[in-house]
């Protein structure tokens, strides 16, 4: 069970392809735009800066993907409970209906197995183990329908029907985000090939006609060039990224 969906905590196996690959192309980018072992063995260790980048990245994937595993998971409780069966066996009943859709190790079905072990074994109640859920995953979605659900509940309202059409507005909502992304997904590949262009462009000038570009590696002049080429390309990859990144 992850005790917080916002931060994501990489493995010893994940630290160490991040660290080798991160190394090996940092290293491999300053050799290219200063041709120095020593800057590129160097200025590989510019990798531990990354790793709160990458962590938040792979954060916000999760998250993602528990936002849309959520979606198949509303379908199941909706039709359980308009079928007559109370939270807690719509929940159990979901765990094994989801089973077929996504394997053990997803973050829904982690939730899943939790909840249900927890209502069997523990006799706890479906209230607290989705307050808890929506507490921990840090997302909107989630937490607007546990707090519909635990409101209905305490009020004694129809329930079924409030379930049905909760989960119908939180579905509707969640297509809409999924179109948002699917648009903005182009943009941020086209900007991502873009902000790879100085790069290849250079690696093409040392491979068709190094001596085109010799004094940029040769004199203090075409060093400085190089340094403000790399930053200015950085600064267009982090500009890219956050103009590119739309908040749902």
């Amino acid at each position: 069970m992850i005790r917080d969906y916002s931060i994501y905590e990489m493995n010893e196996k994940e630290k160490f392809l991040f660290y080798s690959a991160g190394y090996a192309a940092i290293a491999l980018v300053l050799f290219l735009f200063y041709h120095r072992v020593v800057i590129s063995i160097i200025g590989g260790l510019l990798v531990v800066k990354l790793r709160p980048f990458y962590e938040k990245h792979r954060a916000a994937a999760r998250m993602e993907a528990l936002r849309n595993q959520f979606k198949d998971l509303l379908y199941s409780l909706s039709a359980s409970v308009s079928s007559g069966r109370h939270m807690g066996e719509a929940l159990i009943e979901a765990d094994d209906n989801l089973g077929v859709l996504y394997h053990d190790d997803e973050p829904i079905m982690q939730e899943l197995h939790h909840m249900k072990r927890s209502m069997l074994e523990n006799n706890e109640s479906d209230t607290i183990l989705l307050a808890d859920f929506a507490e921990r995953s840090k997302c909107e979605d989630i937490d607007n329908f546990v707090q519909v659900y635990i409101t209905c509940r305490a009020m004694g309202g129809d329930l079924t029907k409030i379930i049905s059409r909760t989960s119908e507005i939180l579905t509707d909502k969640m297509n809409i985000q999924r179109e948002i992304q699917a648009i903005t997904a182009q943009k941020k590949l086209e900007g991502r090939l873009i902000a790879l262009m100085p790069a290849a462009m250079l690696l093409a000038l040392n491979l068709l006609s190094p001596s085109y570009i010799a004094p940029l590696y040769g004199t203090l002049p075409g060093m400085l060039i190089m340094t403000g080429c790399l930053g200015l390309s950085a600064w267009g990859v982090y500009l890219m990224e956050k103009i590119s990144s739309v908040e749902i």
